[in-house]
């Protein structure tokens, strides 16, 4: 690879071992990686565009300032993780893990994060606006003060989630659990709230 930061384009791997490895500030565009190891790698500010990656591995890996693009991350895990200022940007997330990893300075721009593992994740301020968290596991998380105009919600579930102050206006909600969720303060547009106090037990008119 020579000296200096990696930069990868069109590349097609599978089963690639590169746990560990110093990968800070590399350039990967157009790629894809299927069960890949990236377990402890360094990625600090790596901008990753049009990848695939499929089961991979990126627990305790550090991302921090990476920016990530218009890239696919299918069932990958990401637990314990650093993503101190990592921002993606149109990416699917769909069914990958973050277990014990802090997302509280993440930014989270559109995407789809169906099916996602986000239990008790510090979610809270952040702008959520019409990202896709259909089937999301967000059982416990902190949502308080977030922005989820327009977000998908179906299905998800938000037992003990905290939404206080969260803007749901314009939100997907149908058949997500919120049986235990902290709605209070939380803004809900005339069609939500009737919806909730029907699921509630509660009679409309």
């Amino acid at each position: 690879m020579g000296a200096g930061p990696a930069n990868w384009a069109d590349l097609e791997r599978e089963g690639a071992d590169f746990a560990g490895r110093d990968l800070a500030e590399a350039r990967m565009a157009r790629s894809t990686f299927t069960r890949c190891r990236f377990a402890g790698a360094f990625l600090g500010e790596a901008e990753i565009v049009g990848c695939r990656f499929e089961e991979c591995d990126f627990s305790n890996a550090r991302l921090n300032a990476a920016v990530l693009r218009e890239s696919a991350f299918t069932t990958c895990r990401f637990d314990g993780a650093g993503l101190f200022l990592a921002r993606f940007e149109l990416c699917s997330l769909a069914g990958s893990s973050f277990v014990d990893v802090d997302m509280s300075a993440v930014t989270i721009a559109g995407g789809n994060w169906s099916w996602a593992n986000l239990r008790h994740r510090n979610l809270g301020g952040l702008d959520l606006r019409d990202v896709t968290l259909a089937e999301a596991d967000l059982y416990g998380a902190s949502l308080a003060g977030a922005d989820l105009r327009g977000a998908d919600l179906t299905r998800a579930n938000l037992d003990a989630a905290s939404l206080t102050r969260a803007d749901l206006r314009g939100a997907v909600l149908s058949g997500a659990i919120l049986r235990t969720a902290d709605l209070r303060d939380a803004r809900l547009d005339v069609e939500q709230a009737m919806e909730l106090a029907r699921c509630h037990g509660a009679r409309i008119g």
